[in-house]
């Protein structure tokens, strides 16, 4: 709780001196001056985004009636359905994934999320309703075992996820986002120009960036990753120039 900052005034001023690099901001939408901060975000472009939060299903809803447009990796940090006096009510994860106008963000690497949670996602929301996120800390693309900080902290690559050395908690993501189409593909089920669309399309359009990038569509931008059958990364171009070249394909 000692970590819990409400959206005050001078705080959010601070912060929106960056608007002009900054694309989203995560909020809780129960906490006091929230509703107020979406319309802020909104009037210097910041996308705003639900998450790190235990707010009921009406507080949810009355943050997307405001402007918020989707959610930060879904099911983590995230409330879910509780009872509130006799009565089951839903968190935001279930406003989430009931509301066709929410994206979800989802952090694939099978540990955030589980499978069966994965696959429950998949089927609320569809291909359109999911982003790629890798959530990725300092410890991304490490080998099992090897230590890392975050946020001071030591943390480990463990079981491929990262953790505190204690084990007690998750110390953001290792993973990559080949690793997050890969896990969809083979975990989840999901065809594959769906999990690709997942990773590319998706976000862009939650950027509010389709129409530079995210599509193979000439005017766009070049940016693109070449698969083999396996899913592993052959070749990678940025503005249509090969920037990365496995050698062993």
């Amino acid at each position: 709780m000692s970590l819990i900052r409400n959206p005050a005034d001078d705080d959010v001023e601070r912060l929106l001196d960056f608007a002009d690099v900054m694309t989203q901001m995560t909020f809780a939408p129960e906490l006091p001056e929230a509703l107020d901060l979406i319309g802020r975000l909104a009037e210097r472009g910041v996308i705003a985004s639900g998450g790190h939060s235990d707010a009921w299903d009406e507080e949810a809803a009355a943050a997307h009636a405001r402007g918020m447009s989707q959610v930060t990796h879904v099911f983590n940090a995230m409330s879910g359905a509780r009872r509130r006096g006799a009565f089951r009510v839903a968190g935001l994860l279930e406003y989430a994934l009931a509301e066709p106008g929410i994206r979800c963000e989802l952090i694939a690497d099978g540990r955030h999320v589980s499978p069966t949670l994965m696959r429950m996602l998949y089927r609320a929301k569809g291909r359109d309703g999911s982003c790629l996120v890798t959530d990725a800390s300092a410890g991304a693309g490490l080998p099992e075992g090897a230590a890392y900080r975050l946020a001071g902290r030591d943390c480990v690559v463990r079981e491929g996820v990262g953790m505190t050395t204690d084990g007690a908690a998750l110390a953001g993501s290792v993973s990559t986002m080949i690793e997050g189409v890969r896990c969809l593909v083979r975990t989840v089920g999901v065809p594959l120009h769906e999990a690709v669309r997942m990773a590319s399309l998706n976000p862009a359009a939650a950027l509010r960036q389709d129409n530079e990038r995210g599509r193979l569509v000439p005017g766009l931008q070049a940016d693109l990753a070449l698969l083999t059958d396996a899913l592993e990364v052959a070749a990678t171009y940025i503005g249509g120039n090969c920037a990365y070249r496995a050698d062993r394909f």
